[in-house]
C-alpha cells in the first residue's frame, strides 16, 4: 500500500483566482505535513504546468473568470487524448455550489470540497484521493515495465504483477470494509462457474484474475454516496452508477489479457441480458461473456452479504429470488443458458461462499 509518508511527499497544486481561498488551503494542508504545494490564481496556466510537474492532486476552483474548472477539466482531458494517455486525471474540484457536483464528476472530476472549507473534509479528500492516484501511478509503472519486457516474463513476475492487481483491487475496497471477502469470492465464482460452462484453459484463467476488479471504478465515488446505508436519491444513484464506466477508463489500453477482460468486464457486468443495465443498455449477446458470468456471480454474492443498505440473505432466499424475481432481481436480467446452469450447479456456489465467508 501507500505510506503516509509518500502521500505528504504527493505532488499539489492549487487553482482559485481568490488569494485568500489558495493561502487558507495553502496553510491547511501544510499543517497537516504536506511539503510539497504550489498554486496558481490562473486557470489558463493549468495544463501547462501539469505537463511540467505531472501533479499528484490538482485542488481546482469551478468558478473563475476567463476560464473556469470545467474548461480546464476539458482541456487537461483533450490533452490526454491527444497523447492517448490513461492516466489518471487528479481533480479535486472546489465548489460552493451543491448542483455543480454531479456535473463536475461527469466532467472528469474524482471528487470535491465545499466552500466554505471545512478542515476535517479537505484533509479528508485530499489523503483518500492522494493514496488513490499513488497507487495508480504504481499500476501504471509497472504496467510499463510489464510491456517492455512480456517476452522474458516468468512465473516469479507474473506473481509479483498479480499482486499489483490485488493492490488496486485493495483501493477499492478500503472504502468498503464490507466487500474484502466478496472480490476474493468473485475469482472463485467466476473460474468454476466458466469451468462449468465448458470455456477454455486461458479464459478460466484469465476471468479468475480480471475478476476481483469489476468494481475498480468505485475509488472514484465519494464515500458519502458509496458507504450511504439508506436509498440513494435519483441524483446519487447516477453518480454511483458512473463506476462502470470509470473501471473501464482505469483498467483499459492495456496489452495486459487481465486487464484487457478487466476492463471489459468493468464496464459491462450491470447490463441484464433483457436490457434496461447500466451503462450502455447492451442485451443479449451484445454483452461480453465474461460480464454475464460476472453478473450472476456478483448478484449471487450480493444477496449473500451484508451491505450498508441490506442484510444479508441465506442460500435458498438468494437463489428464489434470482429464479423467481423479487421486484428488484429477475431472471430476465440474466442470459437463459447460464442461469439454468447455475440453477443445477447452485451447490458450487454454497460451498465457495461458505468456504471464504470472511
Amino acid at each position: 500500500m501507500i505510506s503516509s509518508t509518500e502521500i505528504q511527499h504527493g505532488k499539489i497544486l492549487i487553482v482559485d483566482d481568490l488569494e485568500a481561498n489558495i493561502v487558507l488551503l495553502d496553510r491547511i494542508l501544510r499543517s497537516a505535513g504536506y511539503d510539497d504545494i504550489t498554486s496558481t490564481k490562473f486557470p489558463r496556466e493549468v495544463c501547462e504546468l501539469h505537463q511540467k510537474n505531472c501533479y499528484d492532486i490538482i485542488l481546482l476552483d469551478l468558478k473563475m473568470p476567463g476560464m473556469d474548472g470545467f474548461q480546464v477539466m476539458a482541456e487537461l482531458k483533450d490533452i490526454q487524448n491527444k497523447f492517448e494517455s490513461n492516466d489518471y486525471l487528479p481533480v479535486l474540484v472546489i465548489t460552493a455550489q451543491p448542483s455543480h457536483e454531479l456535473l463536475a464528476l461527469e466532467s472528469g472530476a474524482k471528487d470535491f470540497i465545499h466552500k466554505p472549507f471545512v478542515v476535517t473534509e479537505v484533509l479528508a479528500r485530499v489523503r483518500n484521493m492522494l493514496e488513490i492516484r499513488l497507487l495508480h501511478k504504481k499500476l501504471q509503472n509497472y504496467n510499463d515495465t510489464l510491456e517492455q519486457h512480456v517476452q522474458e516474463r516468468t512465473a516469479d513476475l507474473q506473481e509479483s504483477y498479480l499482486e499489483t492487481i490485488f493492490t488496486m483491487t485493495r483501493a477499492a475496497e478500503y472504502k468498503d470494509e464490507d466487500t474484502g471477502a466478496h472480490v476474493q469470492r468473485i475469482s472463485y465464482y467466476c473460474r468454476e462457474f466458466a469451468k462449468i460452462l465448458g470455456l477454455d484453459k486461458d479464459f478460466i484463467d484469465n476471468i479468475f484474475f480480471a475478476s476481483p476488479m469489476h468494481d475498480i471504478g468505485k475509488i472514484g465515488i465519494p464515500d458519502h454516496i458509496l458507504l450511504k446505508p439508506a436509498a440513494h436519491t435519483a441524483e446519487e444513484q447516477h453518480i454511483m452508477q458512473m463506476h462502470a464506466a470509470m473501471g473501464a477508463d482505469i483498467l483499459g489500453k492495456s496489452k495486459s489479457p487481465y486487464l484487457k477482460m478487466g476492463a471489459e468486464i468493468a464496464l459491462n457486468h450491470h447490463e441484464r441480458w433483457c436490457g434496461g443495465g447500466y451503462p450502455n443498455d447492451r442485451c443479449g449477446e451484445d454483452i461480453p461473456l465474461a460480464a454475464r458470468i460476472m453478473h450472476i456471480c456478483d448478484i449471487y454474492d450480493a444477496l449473500r452479504s451484508k451491505r450498508p443498505y441490506k442484510t444479508a440473505f441465506d442460500h435458498q432466499r438468494s437463489i428464489q429470488i434470482m429464479t423467481q424475481g423479487d421486484g428488484r432481481t429477475h431472471p430476465d436480467h440474466f442470459d437463459p443458458v447460464m442461469l439454468a446452469a447455475f440453477k443445477v450447479n447452485q451447490k458450487t456456489f454454497y460451498d465457495i461462499f461458505e468456504s471464504y465467508a470472511t
